[in-house]
């Protein structure tokens, strides 16, 4: 075996293509970092996008966050919030990233990597002490260690040159994990439940390549020489393949072909496709039927407004409040004053008879306005339309009473007045008669 000249090269290139820590060394190197399954596929995040449920999870997910809106806010003194558009970090993040980013294009491309690398890092470009850009980095090119200080060094290879860059200036948004430096990687830890599914794919796309036909042995009474061995292997070449499926075998010498009975259903491949579905789903905490998985019944709400409530709920809230606490920590510098928010009513807006009730009930109640829910339909504002309302039947029995009265004797005062003009009201017989 010709030894390797030049082992620290090889070294190094796997550091950059990894992005990890890692040792030839060790006996766990192939298992821990190339993603080993147990069904023998390598796994990583390349690969397993291939899945469709696993591009359908991720898209969705990546997706739904980035169409909606996120703003910076103030707190007033009242305790009301207002848009704070002039602060640099909402210039920045709220119109534009950076020069080849829209706000949408930037945080999807952030959720895709939490989902899929368990991380997602962000450099803040500053001019002096103002944020002018923020320019999301590859995971998978980043290391990140603990010093014996405590602080976190992050380093970064892009074109095979290492940088150091330092930790205020970058923005790490960690998935779900349990040492608090780095989110988990989920093809990593779910390796050997993509493999499968991958391993399941691959089996059913051999049996459409061979045409839907199985394998087989053919069995002669003599044995065959090296020569017609060559000979039979080419002629077989011919009826291989789905597209020559159906083609009629001529077989010579004695020959005769004996097929291995399989069937998909013996083989459990359609029930371990859809399985494996399910479980891709789970592990991204996805509803299967919002991938296009609708086999089995759903015990999810049968109201789309249900639905998207629910998935709002389990699936995207932790997400959302995770970039959220990561915005207000890292680029508002921790600002009490200063929060960053989603807004989630866009995923509600399907359901027009449950947003029309929700309307009505903040108006009989008097907590928003005709202006307000104008503004959360993009209507424009109307004349009056500031003014808060309750309804009149809520109003107490008391007040009622009081109302009551008082319009009697104003009721009174007028009659009087009309009848009896030269006679004080206190002295009028309809007074006395009352």
């Amino acid at each position: 075996m010709k030894k390797n000249k030049q082992p620290g090269k090889v070294k190094s290139a796997l550091l950059n293509w990894l992005g990890v820590p890692i040792s030839l060394t060790t006996g766990t190197f192939w298992e821990e970092w190339l993603g080993m399954s147990s069904s023998g596929k390598v796994v990583s995040a390349d690969k397993a996008i291939h899945l469709s449920a696993v591009w359908a999870c991720v898209r969705l997910l990546s997706e739904s966050v980035s169409t909606l809106p996120l703003k910076i806010y103030a707190r007033q003194a009242d305790g009301s919030r207002k848009p704070a558009t002039d602060h640099p970090v909402y210039q920045v993040l709220c119109r534009r990233p950076n020069m080849e980013m829209t706000p949408s294009r930037f945080m999807l491309m952030l959720v895709a990597s939490i989902c899929l690398r368990g991380n997602a890092f962000i450099e803040k470009k500053m001019i002096g002490s103002k944020l002018v850009s923020l320019v999301p980095l590859l995971p998978q090119n980043m290391v990140v260690k603990r010093l014996e200080n405590g602080r976190l060094e992050y380093t970064y290879t892009e074109n095979g040159q290492k940088r150091v860059i330092p930790e205020k200036n970058l923005m790490h948004i960690r998935g779900f994990g349990l040492d608090g430096v780095c989110g988990m990687m989920p093809m990593r830890e779910g390796r050997d439940v993509i493999g499968a599914a991958m391993a399941v794919e691959e089996s059913a796309a051999k049996i459409f390549e061979n045409g839907l036909q199985s394998s087989g042995f053919l069995s002669a009474e003599q044995a065959l020489d090296a020569e017609q061995r060559e000979r039979l292997r080419g002629y077989m070449q011919a009826f291989t393949g789905s597209k020559n499926a159906g083609k009629i075998m001529v077989l010579e010498g004695g020959l005769k072909y004996q097929n291995v009975t399989m069937n998909p259903e013996a083989a459990q491949m359609l029930e371990s496709r859809a399985f494996s579905i399910e479980e891709i789903c789970r592990w991204f905490r996805v509803p299967a039927f919002m991938v296009g998985h609708a086999d089995k019944q759903s015990s999810w709400a049968s109201s789309v407004e249900g639905m998207n409530l629910q998935f709002l709920t389990n699936t995207l809230r932790p997400l959302l409040v995770n970039i959220e606490q990561e915005i207000s920590r890292c680029l508002l510098d921790g600002d009490d004053d200063l929060f960053a928010e989603f807004s989630v009513e866009g995923l509600l807006r399907a359901d027009s008879a449950g947003r029309s009730a929700y309307y009505t009930t903040a108006l009989q109640n008097g907590w928003m306005s005709r202006n307000d829910v104008r503004r959360l339909e993009n209507m424009p504002p109307i004349e009056g339309g500031d003014l808060y309302t309750v309804q009149l039947n809520l109003t107490p029995l008391e007040d009622l009473k009081q109302n009551s009265k008082a319009a009697q004797a104003a009721n009174l005062l007028k009659v009087h007045n009309f009848v009896f003009p030269d006679i004080p009201f206190e002295q009028s017989p309809l007074k006395q008669a009352a």
